[in-house]
């Protein structure tokens, strides 16, 4: 038995669940789902990210206990996945007293390995990214990722990761893993940010100012920055340290956006070489969704929510969006114009036109037809493009089998044949079903319910309501 580990990033709940949440909990199911149809053993990891300094901002502003508001926003995170149909085995939540302990553990074994000390600091912070700034991340004084925000000078006595310790240990791991993070343009963006040297950062927050935390061992003067008891959740949830059976599902392949890099792939190895455990197995970044060409902003009036597609188009056309036509590494841009010509080119037109038009010659031509093979195996181009997590290109080579059917039925003129020709263009039409049969079984990592209705029509041949209704 193969057993895989795949988490994505826990979203953090300050706010409404976007797009780029929904991009990478559908990217990761895609992925645990193809390899459970290969026959793997799979733990899938989601939830939720609860502490920090902005979540009890917030909570504060709404007039509300942090707890309670966390828990309202994690429900909708929750409510996202099961909308999507997201395949997880456990939805974390860092305020969970599992991953409470876990991190607490952790911090005590970096504390053993000499790695954690206390220190007055003098910093420039971005409450938007809950993280310490350099001058060099700066763009005119101004953080790029938040730059409508005021940057917060900060002095206070706290407690710091020897984060320069790892400078070499995490070179050495990137050169005898070349392929450690994907794709290779973000290999590089680490490689090189850890080669120039790296700096101690702050792990904790003094809990008279900032009380919304998990306390440090031993210190109830202190909670834990945001960052370091997050990141924890990778291990706390399946069972680190106490339970056993953690052992068979580490190491993981992560998931994350390619604002997550440093954290992910060299704060978090670091942290991980410290306590003695081994690093990540993979970690693939992807890209964020952009529209009008700008990342998507309330202030730039350009933001296309989850809901509205989902209330539109449904949970099926928007993982097939997200799939297929947002490429997995790259910034992509989208409007609702392009969503709409997709859906009826693609899914109304292509897909559910095909299983139509077959299943109606094939009830009344080969109405006790059975496919071949239940499983038949993956086409080679699918197959190779999910070892590259390159998801597009895999939903490609199965339309490619939706496009060889039309082409081959009006280049026969399958119709026609089946009148004058009957055997023959059975022959041709029981091709035709079990290119849809093989469309309809790996089609699952992608669009599990559109693939389990394929599956009803086909066996045996029956017409069913449309895939996808043409809207108006």
């Amino acid at each position: 038995m193969v057993y895989r580990y795949l988490t994505t990033t826990l979203p953090y709940v300050n706010s409404d669940p976007h797009l780029g949440h929904a991009l990478e909990f559908v990217q990761a199911d895609a992925l645990a789902r193809f390899w459970r149809l290969q026959g793997h053993e799979v733990f899938f990891n989601v939830g939720t990210d609860e502490h920090g300094q902005k979540i009890y901002q917030k909570a504060v502003e709404a007039g509300e206990d942090p707890q309670a508001y966390v828990d309202r926003f994690a429900e909708r995170f929750r409510k996202l996945c099961e909308d999507l149909s997201i395949s997880y085995t456990r939805f974390i939540r860092t305020t969970d007293p599992q991953h409470i302990r876990a991190a607490q553990q952790f911090w005590e074994r970096c504390t053993a390995a000499g790695d954690i000390y206390k220190a007055t600091y003098r910093v420039k912070y971005c409450v938007g990214c809950e993280m310490e700034k350099t001058e060099s991340e700066l763009e005119r004084g101004r953080c790029p990722l938040h730059p409508n925000l005021t940057l917060e000078e900060r002095e206070e006595e706290n407690y710091f990761f020897r984060f320069s310790r790892f400078q070499a240990p995490l070179l050495a791991l990137y050169e005898e893993r070349p392929e450690f993070v994907v794709p290779e343009e973000r290999m590089r963006e680490i490689r090189s940010f850890v080669a120039r040297g790296l700096q101690d950062f702050s792990i904790s927050r003094l809990a008279e100012k900032m009380p919304w935390g998990i306390p440090v061992p031993n210190d109830p003067s202190q909670v834990m920055y945001v960052w370091f008891d997050a990141l924890v959740n990778y291990l706390s949830t399946i069972g680190w340290p106490n339970d056993p059976s953690w052992q068979q599902w580490w190491p993981v392949v992560q998931l994350a956006g390619k604002d997550n890099l440093r954290q992910q792939a060299a704060m978090w190895q670091a942290m991980l070489l410290s306590a003695g455990v081994e690093p990540s197995r993979q970690i693939i970044i992807h890209g964020f969704i952009t529209s009008q060409g700008q990342k998507m902003s309330k202030t730039l009036g350009n933001v296309i929510a989850p809901e509205e597609i989902l209330n539109r188009y449904g949970a099926e056309a928007l993982r097939y969006f997200l799939l297929r036509h947002i490429h997995p590494f790259e910034d992509t841009n989208i409007t609702r114009e392009r969503i709409a010509q997709w859906y009826t080119g693609n899914l109304v037109n292509g897909l559910g036109n095909a299983l139509a038009r077959v299943v109606a010659l094939a009830e009344r031509h080969l109405p006790d037809w059975r496919p071949s093979r239940e499983k038949p195996e993956a086409p080679p181009a699918l197959a190779a493009a999910m070892a590259r997590y390159h998801y597009a290109e895999a939903m490609d080579a199965l339309w490619s089998e939706l496009a060889f059917i039309d082409a081959d039925m009006a280049e026969r003129r399958t119709y026609a044949l089946l009148r004058s020709h009957p055997e023959e263009g059975k022959r041709h039409l029981a091709g035709y079903l079990e290119r849809l049969w093989l469309v309809a079984v790996w089609l699952e990592p992608f669009l599990p319910q559109t693939a389990r209705l394929m599956r009803e029509a086909l066996n045996p041949p029956h017409r069913i309501a449309p895939l996808f209704p043409r809207l108006s």
